[in-house]
């Protein structure tokens, strides 16, 4: 028999990957294409899906290239995706009606303040843990039926189809003849009751969305279809879907609840297994479904931090105090301290647990002897800070405390920041060998449901630990610490008009 593997694909926001694994969970190959971002105005951001299509496409046939394999070779098929990202297509000419608009679009946010001023806030958060707003799928599904001539008439008819990212690939893939989700992309419309596991009516009566658009809903760990196209000789079978976040819990093995991790990217997304019962939050997070494997539904908290790594990117590009990304550390380790400098990065509002759109980045503390090391230093500190009041806020919904923190994501790079987080959360952050989390957990899905692997436990065996940061420092000297960047959120608030705690 000559060895078999997986393919994943992961499908981002502003890029189509392919990676190829093998059974330790090692990474064999890996093919990228980036892919136009649209702004039509101010605010609105699209992506066209036959790009979407054409480089995923693309890069799945140039990763098996690589290795010199072919269909034959891949056991099954995995897929990660932007989440919330909204396809509609006409079912008969499988033709896109309008371009896909992507997760970070606020066209509909005026729909969305109407909503709340409905009163309608409490109860779709109690059947879907979110909160209303333009980031999920189905303001953005109203808007396109509503704003594309003929798209009502078509949806009414029964001739067009939603799907997220994952739905689009997959109904591509199989040349049409399937229409999937899985849960954890359900979860992320807004229509999906994730109590109840179904589409609900009620909210498909709020948002006026009809039935017939939407696609079946699957666990995350199954096998959907077969690929009928042309990339691949043989049929390979696609076998796991999961929303990126998602995906990168289930690749860092947080299978047990109370297990944590967190994504440094551009933004930072930190979910916490809650177990297999849903929690509404009390402190503005979101519940969101972690993933379905043989009957089980797993819970997740979820809290974003919109501005992570970004922040560094803008001492680079829009100060130009370092030429690249990673001179951030060598700057920060010019100083012993930030000298009292702190740095809220709030360029686009705050993020969890706050959620005041109207705040503005600010920097508190500067005097004559500030330099442009404690600038750095206070930047990466910024992003440790905004993690702790994030996981603070999960532990008090979830009554649990974290005994670790999985990280993954481009700013993990960084030492400092993560011996910085490790001190200030008082527990141990660890750094696996393989990073690529997202990619990993969609391989995982797939390979359980076609045996590839037999079950978790023999996943979690091969989970590395590349580094881990433990706890050291002053307790006192950083609750002082702790309490300076309460202060410096709560003057950020302060300049906004609002204020919501000191």
């Amino acid at each position: 028999m000559e060895e078999q593997f997986i393919l994943a694909l992961d499908q981002g926001t502003t890029s189509s990957r392919a990676i190829i694994f093998d059974h330790k969970g090692s990474i064999r190959s890996v093919a990228q294409k980036e892919f136009i971002q649209i702004f039509p105005q101010p605010g609105w951001v699209e992506h066209d899906p036959n790009e979407i299509w054409s480089s995923q496409a693309g890069v799945a046939a140039e990763a098996t290239a690589k290795m010199g394999i072919n269909g034959k070779n891949i056991k099954a098929i995995g897929i990660t995706n932007q989440r919330e990202t909204t396809i509609v297509w006409n079912r008969e000419t499988g033709l896109p009606v309008h371009n896909a608009i992507v997760w970070q679009d606020r066209r509909t946010a005026a729909y969305c303040d109407n909503l709340k001023n409905e009163g309608l806030t409490e109860m779709i958060r109690s059947k879907t843990g979110l909160i209303i707003d333009a980031y999920f799928s189905a303001s953005k599904i109203n808007w396109i039926l509503n704003n594309v001539e003929g798209a009502k008439k078509l949806a009414d008819a029964g001739k067009l189809a939603f799907g997220t990212v994952d739905s689009w690939l997959v109904w591509k893939f199989t040349r049409g003849k399937v229409h999937v989700t899985d849960v954890t992309n359900a979860s992320r419309t807004m229509l999906y009751n994730i109590i109840t596991q179904d589409w609900d009516e009620e909210l498909l009566q709020i948002f006026d969305v009809p039935k017939s658009i939407l696609p079946e809903v699957k666990q995350s760990s199954e096998v959907y279809g077969e690929t009928a196209t042309t990339i691949f000789a043989s049929k390979i079978p696609i076998a796991g879907i999961a929303g990126d976040q998602q995906a990168a819990l289930f690749g860092q093995m947080c299978i047990d609840k109370g297990m944590v991790k967190n994504t440094y990217g551009t933004g930072c997304f930190m979910l916490m297994n809650i177990g297999d019962k849903f929690i509404a939050s009390k402190n503005n997070l979101l519940t969101t479904i972690a993933w379905k494997i043989n009957g089980k539904i797993q819970y997740a908290f979820e809290g974003s931090i919109f501005i992570g790594g970004a922040v560094v990117q803008w001492l680079r590009d829009g100060l130009g105090i370092i030429k690249t990304s990673a001179e951030v550390e060598q700057l920060a380790l010019t100083v012993n301290d930030t000298a009292g400098v702190y740095f809220v990065p709030a360029f686009a509002g705050l993020g969890a647990p706050y959620w005041d759109p109207e705040a503005r980045g600010t920097i508190v503390g500067l005097t004559r002897g500030t330099n442009a090391g404690h600038i750095a230093r206070a930047t990466i500190e910024a992003i440790a800070y905004q993690t702790v009041d994030v996981l603070h806020a999960m532990e008090a919904d979830a009554g649990l405390k974290i005994k670790e923190l999985r990280v993954d994501g481009g700013a993990t790079a960084n030492n400092m920041l993560m011996q910085f987080q490790a001190n200030l959360l008082k527990c141990k952050v660890i750094r696996p060998t393989i990073v690529e989390t997202t990619a990993l957990g969609a391989a995982y899905l797939a390979g359980l449901a076609v045996g590839y692997w037999h079950n978790v436990q023999e996943i979690q065996k091969q989970w590395q630990s590349e580094m881990d940061f433990i706890p050291e420092g002053d307790s006192g000297e950083l609750q002082k610490a702790m309490d300076g960047w309460k202060r410096a959120v709560y003057a950020t608030q302060a300049w906004a008009g609002k204020v919501n705690g000191s």
